[in-house]
Protein backbone atom coordinates (compact mmCIF):
# COMPACT_ATOMS: atom_id res chain seq x y z
CA UNK A 1 0.00 0.00 0.00
CA UNK A 2 1.39 3.41 -1.01
CA UNK A 3 1.15 6.27 1.47
CA UNK A 4 1.37 10.06 1.26
CA UNK A 5 2.17 11.81 4.55
CA UNK A 6 1.40 15.41 5.50
CA UNK A 7 1.48 17.49 8.68
CA UNK A 8 -1.46 19.65 9.72
CA UNK A 9 -0.78 23.34 9.10
CA UNK A 10 -4.16 24.97 9.74
CA UNK A 11 -5.64 24.42 6.25
CA UNK A 12 -8.55 22.15 5.32
CA UNK A 13 -7.80 18.54 4.53
CA UNK A 14 -8.35 18.57 0.75
CA UNK A 15 -6.11 21.63 0.32
CA UNK A 16 -3.42 20.11 2.54
CA UNK A 17 -3.27 16.93 0.45
CA UNK A 18 -3.51 18.85 -2.82
CA UNK A 19 -0.26 20.64 -1.98
CA UNK A 20 1.85 18.12 -3.88
CA UNK A 21 0.93 15.11 -6.00
CA UNK A 22 -2.87 15.50 -5.97
CA UNK A 23 -5.37 17.91 -7.41
CA UNK A 24 -7.97 19.21 -4.95
CA UNK A 25 -10.78 17.21 -6.57
CA UNK A 26 -8.72 14.01 -6.43
CA UNK A 27 -7.87 14.63 -2.78
CA UNK A 28 -11.54 15.21 -1.94
CA UNK A 29 -12.58 11.96 -3.64
CA UNK A 30 -9.97 9.93 -1.76
CA UNK A 31 -10.96 11.55 1.55
CA UNK A 32 -14.64 10.65 0.99
CA UNK A 33 -13.56 7.09 0.13
CA UNK A 34 -12.10 6.74 3.62
CA UNK A 35 -8.47 6.61 2.57
CA UNK A 36 -7.27 9.48 4.82
CA UNK A 37 -6.58 9.41 8.54
CA UNK A 38 -5.70 12.22 10.99
CA UNK A 39 -3.70 11.10 14.02
CA UNK A 40 -4.79 7.54 13.26
CA UNK A 41 -8.52 8.28 12.91
CA UNK A 42 -10.22 8.05 9.50
CA UNK A 43 -11.73 11.36 8.39
CA UNK A 44 -14.03 11.52 5.36
CA UNK A 45 -14.84 15.26 5.25
CA UNK A 46 -12.68 17.23 2.75
CA UNK A 47 -13.43 20.45 4.69
CA UNK A 48 -12.06 19.08 7.98
CA UNK A 49 -9.18 21.19 9.37
CA UNK A 50 -6.53 19.11 11.20
CA UNK A 51 -4.82 20.81 14.12
CA UNK A 52 -1.34 22.16 13.50
CA UNK A 53 1.18 19.34 13.76
CA UNK A 54 -1.38 16.56 13.25
CA UNK A 55 -0.21 13.48 11.35
CA UNK A 56 -2.19 13.16 8.12
CA UNK A 57 -1.83 9.94 6.10
CA UNK A 58 -3.34 9.12 2.72
CA UNK A 59 -3.27 5.33 2.22
CA UNK A 60 -3.85 4.22 -1.36
CA UNK A 61 -5.65 0.89 -1.09
CA UNK A 62 -4.26 -2.23 -2.70
CA UNK A 63 -5.92 -2.53 -6.10
CA UNK A 64 -8.21 -5.44 -6.94
CA UNK A 65 -7.94 -7.40 -10.15
CA UNK A 66 -10.20 -5.82 -12.76
CA UNK A 67 -10.82 -9.08 -14.60
CA UNK A 68 -9.67 -7.62 -17.91
CA UNK A 69 -7.64 -10.05 -19.98
CA UNK A 70 -4.11 -9.35 -21.21
CA UNK A 71 -4.02 -9.65 -24.99
CA UNK A 72 -1.06 -9.61 -27.35
CA UNK A 73 -2.30 -6.66 -29.40
CA UNK A 74 0.55 -4.81 -31.18
CA UNK A 75 1.09 -1.26 -29.92
CA UNK A 76 4.00 1.13 -30.29
CA UNK A 77 5.74 1.96 -26.99
CA UNK A 78 7.92 5.03 -27.56
CA UNK A 79 9.20 5.34 -23.99
CA UNK A 80 9.01 3.35 -20.78
CA UNK A 81 10.57 3.54 -17.31
CA UNK A 82 9.50 2.41 -13.84
CA UNK A 83 7.00 5.24 -13.50
CA UNK A 84 5.34 5.76 -16.86
CA UNK A 85 5.15 4.95 -20.55
CA UNK A 86 4.37 6.88 -23.73
CA UNK A 87 2.54 4.89 -26.38
CA UNK A 88 1.16 5.57 -29.85
CA UNK A 89 -2.40 4.31 -30.28
CA UNK A 90 -3.48 3.21 -33.75
CA UNK A 91 -6.76 4.44 -35.22
CA UNK A 92 -9.64 2.05 -34.67
CA UNK A 93 -8.53 0.83 -31.23
CA UNK A 94 -10.95 1.43 -28.35
CA UNK A 95 -9.22 2.58 -25.16
CA UNK A 96 -11.29 0.91 -22.39
CA UNK A 97 -13.25 -2.35 -22.29
CA UNK A 98 -17.01 -1.83 -22.14
CA UNK A 99 -20.20 -3.80 -22.69
CA UNK A 100 -19.79 -3.67 -26.45
CA UNK A 101 -16.00 -4.05 -26.39
CA UNK A 102 -14.96 -6.47 -23.61
CA UNK A 103 -11.70 -7.30 -25.36
CA UNK A 104 -9.44 -6.06 -28.14
CA UNK A 105 -8.90 -2.69 -26.45
CA UNK A 106 -5.87 -0.60 -25.54
CA UNK A 107 -6.26 -1.63 -21.89
CA UNK A 108 -6.07 -5.31 -22.87
CA UNK A 109 -2.92 -4.55 -24.87
CA UNK A 110 -1.27 -2.64 -22.02
CA UNK A 111 -2.03 -5.42 -19.55
CA UNK A 112 0.05 -7.66 -21.83
CA UNK A 113 2.91 -5.27 -22.59
CA UNK A 114 3.36 -3.54 -19.20
CA UNK A 115 4.07 -5.39 -15.96
CA UNK A 116 3.48 -2.56 -13.45
CA UNK A 117 -0.03 -1.10 -13.28
CA UNK A 118 -1.59 1.92 -11.62
CA UNK A 119 -4.35 1.13 -9.13
CA UNK A 120 -6.03 4.51 -8.78
CA UNK A 121 -9.78 3.91 -8.53
CA UNK A 122 -9.44 0.54 -6.79
CA UNK A 123 -8.76 -1.69 -9.80
CA UNK A 124 -5.55 -2.91 -11.32
CA UNK A 125 -5.42 -1.30 -14.73
CA UNK A 126 -2.90 0.57 -16.82
CA UNK A 127 -3.08 4.16 -15.61
CA UNK A 128 -4.62 5.81 -18.65
CA UNK A 129 -4.11 9.49 -17.86
CA UNK A 130 -6.10 10.88 -20.81
CA UNK A 131 -8.16 9.33 -23.57
CA UNK A 132 -8.35 9.38 -27.34
CA UNK A 133 -11.44 8.55 -29.36
CA UNK A 134 -11.50 5.12 -30.99
CA UNK A 135 -10.77 6.49 -34.46
CA UNK A 136 -8.17 9.05 -33.37
CA UNK A 137 -4.54 7.90 -33.50
CA UNK A 138 -1.49 9.15 -31.69
CA UNK A 139 0.32 9.69 -28.41
CA UNK A 140 -0.99 8.82 -24.96
CA UNK A 141 0.52 8.88 -21.47
CA UNK A 142 0.27 5.78 -19.28
CA UNK A 143 1.09 5.78 -15.55
CA UNK A 144 2.62 2.60 -14.17
CA UNK A 145 2.07 3.33 -10.47
CA UNK A 146 -0.18 5.43 -8.29
CA UNK A 147 2.20 8.28 -7.53
CA UNK A 148 2.93 8.81 -11.24
CA UNK A 149 -0.78 8.63 -12.05
CA UNK A 150 -1.64 11.25 -9.44
CA UNK A 151 1.16 13.57 -10.54
CA UNK A 152 0.31 13.29 -14.25
CA UNK A 153 -3.41 13.76 -13.59
CA UNK A 154 -2.66 16.91 -11.61
CA UNK A 155 -0.41 18.21 -14.40
CA UNK A 156 -3.17 17.55 -16.92
CA UNK A 157 -5.83 19.37 -14.89
CA UNK A 158 -3.45 22.31 -14.44
CA UNK A 159 -2.69 22.42 -18.20
CA UNK A 160 0.97 21.60 -17.72
CA UNK A 161 0.81 18.78 -20.28
CA UNK A 162 1.07 20.37 -23.73
CA UNK A 163 -0.81 18.49 -26.46
CA UNK A 164 -0.63 19.16 -30.19
CA UNK A 165 -2.73 17.42 -32.83
CA UNK A 166 -2.74 17.27 -36.62
CA UNK A 167 -6.07 17.32 -38.43
CA UNK A 168 -7.15 17.43 -42.05
CA UNK A 169 -10.33 19.51 -42.19
CA UNK A 170 -12.79 20.32 -44.95
CA UNK A 171 -12.59 23.56 -46.92
CA UNK A 172 -10.05 26.36 -46.99
CA UNK A 173 -9.03 28.34 -43.91
CA UNK A 174 -9.38 32.10 -44.38
CA UNK A 175 -6.73 32.90 -41.77
CA UNK A 176 -3.24 31.57 -41.02
CA UNK A 177 -4.12 30.95 -37.37
CA UNK A 178 -7.02 31.16 -35.00
CA UNK A 179 -8.62 30.31 -31.68
CA UNK A 180 -11.91 28.55 -30.92
CA UNK A 181 -13.45 28.97 -27.46
CA UNK A 182 -17.09 27.93 -27.77
CA UNK A 183 -18.32 26.20 -24.59
CA UNK A 184 -19.06 22.49 -25.12
CA UNK A 185 -21.87 20.37 -23.71
CA UNK A 186 -24.28 17.63 -24.69
CA UNK A 187 -26.18 18.41 -27.90
CA UNK A 188 -29.82 19.28 -27.32
CA UNK A 189 -30.76 17.79 -30.69
CA UNK A 190 -28.86 14.50 -30.43
CA UNK A 191 -27.82 13.20 -26.99
CA UNK A 192 -25.15 10.99 -28.57
CA UNK A 193 -23.28 14.09 -29.75
CA UNK A 194 -21.52 17.03 -28.17
CA UNK A 195 -22.01 20.59 -29.39
CA UNK A 196 -21.12 24.22 -28.79
CA UNK A 197 -23.90 25.26 -26.41
CA UNK A 198 -24.56 28.16 -24.01
CA UNK A 199 -23.58 27.23 -20.48
CA UNK A 200 -21.34 24.35 -21.59
CA UNK A 201 -17.88 23.66 -20.20
CA UNK A 202 -14.99 25.93 -21.08
CA UNK A 203 -13.13 24.69 -24.17
CA UNK A 204 -10.12 26.31 -25.83
CA UNK A 205 -8.58 25.19 -29.12
CA UNK A 206 -5.79 27.08 -30.91
CA UNK A 207 -4.75 26.21 -34.45
CA UNK A 208 -2.30 27.17 -37.14
CA UNK A 209 -2.50 26.40 -40.86
CA UNK A 210 0.16 24.03 -42.18
CA UNK A 211 -0.99 23.62 -45.80
CA UNK A 212 -4.17 23.62 -47.85
CA UNK A 213 -5.52 22.88 -51.30
CA UNK A 214 -8.87 23.59 -52.89
CA UNK A 215 -10.85 21.10 -50.80
CA UNK A 216 -9.09 20.60 -47.47
CA UNK A 217 -6.50 21.99 -45.06
CA UNK A 218 -3.95 20.46 -42.71
CA UNK A 219 -3.93 22.29 -39.38
CA UNK A 220 -1.70 21.96 -36.32
CA UNK A 221 -3.79 22.23 -33.15
CA UNK A 222 -2.84 23.17 -29.60
CA UNK A 223 -5.47 21.62 -27.35
CA UNK A 224 -5.63 23.61 -24.11
CA UNK A 225 -8.65 21.85 -22.58
CA UNK A 226 -9.78 18.25 -22.94
CA UNK A 227 -13.53 18.20 -23.51
CA UNK A 228 -15.18 15.19 -25.14
CA UNK A 229 -14.77 15.40 -28.95
CA UNK A 230 -13.45 18.96 -28.52
CA UNK A 231 -11.48 19.30 -31.76
CA UNK A 232 -14.17 17.59 -33.82
CA UNK A 233 -16.92 19.77 -32.32
CA UNK A 234 -15.05 23.07 -32.63
CA UNK A 235 -14.02 22.59 -36.23
CA UNK A 236 -17.45 21.30 -37.25
CA UNK A 237 -19.04 24.32 -35.57
CA UNK A 238 -16.71 26.52 -37.65
CA UNK A 239 -17.86 24.70 -40.84
CA UNK A 240 -14.51 22.93 -41.22
CA UNK A 241 -15.27 19.39 -39.97
CA UNK A 242 -12.47 16.86 -39.69
CA UNK A 243 -12.42 14.65 -42.78
CA UNK A 244 -13.69 11.12 -42.25
CA UNK A 245 -15.82 12.13 -39.24
CA UNK A 246 -19.10 10.15 -39.36
CA UNK A 247 -20.55 11.98 -36.36
CA UNK A 248 -19.77 15.66 -37.00
CA UNK A 249 -19.03 15.68 -40.73
CA UNK A 250 -21.09 17.31 -43.46
CA UNK A 251 -22.52 15.86 -46.66
CA UNK A 252 -20.32 16.40 -49.70
CA UNK A 253 -17.03 16.47 -47.79
CA UNK A 254 -13.95 15.07 -49.55
CA UNK A 255 -13.58 11.37 -48.81
CA UNK A 256 -10.90 10.18 -46.40
CA UNK A 257 -9.51 6.75 -45.48
CA UNK A 258 -10.24 7.34 -41.76
CA UNK A 259 -10.94 10.07 -39.21
CA UNK A 260 -8.10 12.47 -40.05
CA UNK A 261 -7.14 13.37 -36.49
CA UNK A 262 -3.81 12.45 -34.90
CA UNK A 263 -2.27 13.29 -31.49
CA UNK A 264 1.16 14.28 -32.77
CA UNK A 265 3.10 15.80 -29.84
CA UNK A 266 3.17 15.62 -26.04
CA UNK A 267 5.38 17.84 -23.85
CA UNK A 268 5.44 17.51 -20.07
CA UNK A 269 7.58 17.18 -16.95
CA UNK A 270 8.39 13.67 -15.80
CA UNK A 271 6.01 12.95 -12.89
CA UNK A 272 8.81 11.99 -10.49
CA UNK A 273 12.11 13.48 -11.71
CA UNK A 274 10.66 16.71 -13.10
CA UNK A 275 12.74 16.36 -16.28
CA UNK A 276 11.19 18.15 -19.26
CA UNK A 277 10.21 15.65 -21.97
CA UNK A 278 8.74 15.89 -25.47
CA UNK A 279 7.58 13.10 -27.75
CA UNK A 280 6.29 13.21 -31.31
CA UNK A 281 4.78 10.56 -33.58
CA UNK A 282 4.24 11.24 -37.26
CA UNK A 283 0.83 10.33 -38.72
CA UNK A 284 0.13 8.14 -41.74
CA UNK A 285 1.18 9.35 -45.17
CA UNK A 286 -2.46 10.13 -46.00
CA UNK A 287 -2.12 13.27 -43.83
CA UNK A 288 0.61 14.59 -46.19
CA UNK A 289 2.28 16.21 -43.19
CA UNK A 290 5.63 18.00 -43.56
CA UNK A 291 8.79 16.88 -41.80
CA UNK A 292 8.95 16.85 -38.00
CA UNK A 293 11.42 19.76 -37.94
CA UNK A 294 8.97 21.93 -39.88
CA UNK A 295 6.14 21.08 -37.48
CA UNK A 296 8.32 21.86 -34.47
CA UNK A 297 9.06 25.29 -35.95
CA UNK A 298 5.34 25.91 -36.22
CA UNK A 299 4.85 24.83 -32.59
CA UNK A 300 7.52 27.30 -31.49
CA UNK A 301 5.34 30.09 -32.90
CA UNK A 302 2.27 28.82 -31.04
CA UNK A 303 3.74 28.40 -27.54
Amino acid sequence: MNKINRTGNGTRLDLLLADGDLSRSQAARLIRDGQVSVNGIVVNKPSFIPIIGAEVVLSLHEAADSGNLAEDIPISILYEDEEMAVICKPAGLVVHPAAGNPSGTLVNALLFHLTSLSGIGGEKRPGIVHRLDKDTSGLMLVAKNDRAHLALSSALSERRIIKHYLAVVAGQMKEEKGEMNGTIGRSRKDRKKMAVVPGGREALTRWRLVRQDGQSALVLIHLLTGRTHQIRVHFSHAYHPVLGDPLYGFKGMPKAPRLMLHAWSLAFEHPITGKRMRFTAMPETSFQAPQEADLLRIISKME
